[in-house]
C-alpha cells in the first residue's frame, strides 16, 4: 500500500542504499530542494530514479513561488519577483507567470508546485510570509490564487494551495516557532478563511502550522481536530487532498514520529518531511503508515487532475506577461 508520506532526497544522486530505503517507505510523492539540484540533466535523472525507487509515476513536488522561495534558479528557470510584486499586475499575469512556470517544471520532471499562496498579506504579517502572498484583499487574493493554479493546470502541473487555514496574521516564523493567531472565529471566516473557501475545489493543500485560539486554544491546524474540521466544513469545505506543512519546522515539537502520527490523526492525509535525512524519511514513513481508504480515494482525484500540457508559445506568454508589468494590470 502506498505510504502516507511525502518524502525529500539527501542529495543531487540517490545512493544504492537511499534508494532501497524509499523503496521500502514507498512514500506516495517526493519533494526536491536546491541541495537537490545541480543541472538539468542531473536533476532529470534524480526525479525519474526517485520514481524508479518505487516503481510509478510518484508525483514530484517543489517550491517554485518566485522571489525568495524559488529552488530553481537561472540557467534552469527564469529569475521570477516576489509574487507580491507581479500580483500587481492582475489575475492574467498570474497565469502567464505560473504557466511559465509550468513549463520550467515539466522539462525537468516536477509535476507539482506548492503553490498558490492564499494567505493574506496584512500590515502585521512577518515578512517571512508577506512578499510571497498576492494581496490582503480576500476576493483580489482568490482571484490571483486561482489564475495561478489554473496557469500550472494548463502546464500540467498540480497546484497546492497553502496554507490553510490563513497564515498571513501570524506574526511568527513557523520555521522557528509556533505562531498564534488571537482573532474571533467570524472575523477569520470573513477574511483569512474566504480566500481559501473560493479555492475549496483544488487538488491538495497544505495546512498551517499555525494556533487560532478561537478554534483550538493550544494545537497548531496541522495537528488539530477542530481546525481540520473546519477546513473540511463549511466554513471553508476542502474536499481535496491534505497534506501537512514540513514536520521538521520548529512550530512542532516531540519526536517526528510523533508528529506524523498526530497530524494524521487530525485529518491531515498525507506528512511532509524535507530533511532528506534517510534515518528520519524512515522513521516517518514508518510512523505514516498507509494510506487511509479516504485518503487514497482523495490522492486518486487529485493525481487525475494531472494532464498533459496545453501547446503554448512560451516565448508569446512571457512577452505579454512583461506588457503587463510595465502597464501595471490586467486593465
Amino acid at each position: 500500500m502506498t505510504g502516507s508520506a511525502i518524502l525529500a532526497p539527501a542529495d543531487l544522486r540517490l545512493s544504492r542504499g537511499e534508494a532501497r530505503g524509499l523503496a521500502a517507505a514507498d512514500p506516495w510523492g517526493f519533494i526536491v530542494f536546491s541541495r537537490n539540484i545541480e543541472s538539468a540533466d542531473q536533476l532529470r535523472a534524480l526525479t525519474a530514479a526517485l520514481r524508479d525507487a518505487v516503481g510509478r509515476e510518484a508525483p514530484v513536488l517543489i517550491d517554485q513561488e518566485g522571489g525568495r522561495v524559488q529552488r530553481l534558479r537561472p540557467p534552469l528557470a527564469r529569475d521570477w519577483p516576489p509574487p507580491l510584486d507581479e500580483a500587481a499586475a492582475g489575475p492574467r499575469a498570474m497565469w502567464l507567470r505560473y504557466r511559465i512556470i509550468a513549463a520550467e517544471l515539466m522539462a525537468l520532471g516536477i509535476d507539482v508546485n506548492c503553490g498558490p499562496c492564499a494567505d493574506l498579506a496584512l500590515d502585521a504579517t512577518h515578512p517571512f510570509l508577506r512578499n510571497r502572498c498576492y494581496g490582503g484583499d480576500p476576493a483580489a487574493v482568490a482571484a490571483n490564487a486561482r489564475a495561478v493554479a489554473d496557469g500550472l493546470l494548463a502546464g500540467g502541473v498540480l497546484p497546492v494551495l497553502k496554507h490553510v487555514p490563513g497564515h498571513g496574521r501570524a506574526t511568527a516564523d513557523s520555521h522557528l516557532e509556533l505562531p498564534r493567531v488571537v482573532v474571533p472565529r467570524p472575523e477569520l471566516a470573513a477574511t483569512d478563511f474566504a480566500a481559501f473557501r473560493a479555492l475549496a475545489d483544488l487538488p491538495l493543500a497544505m495546512t498551517a502550522h499555525v494556533v487560532y485560539t478561537a478554534l483550538d486554544p493550544a494545537l497548531p491546524a496541522t495537528l488539530s481536530p477542530a481546525v481540520l474540521a473546519a477546513i473540511r466544513g463549511p466554513e471553508i469545505g476542502f474536499e481535496g487532498l491534505l497534506m501537512s506543512d514540513d514536520l521538521g519546522m520548529g512550530a512542532l515539537g516531540g519526536p517526528l514520529a510523533a508528529r506524523a502520527q498526530a497530524a494524521l490523526a487530525a485529518g491531515c492525509d498525507l506528512v511532509l518531511h524535507c530533511s532528506g535525512d534517510p534515518d528520519e524519511n524512515a522513521a516517518v514513513a514508518d510512523a505514516a503508515g498507509g494510506l487511509s481508504p479516504a485518503a487514497a480515494a482523495r490522492a486518486a482525484r487529485a493525481l487525475a487532475a494531472r494532464r498533459p500540457p496545453d501547446p503554448v508559445d512560451i516565448p508569446a506568454l512571457a512577452a505579454e506577461l512583461e506588457s503587463l508589468r510595465r502597464g501595471g494590470g490586467d486593465g
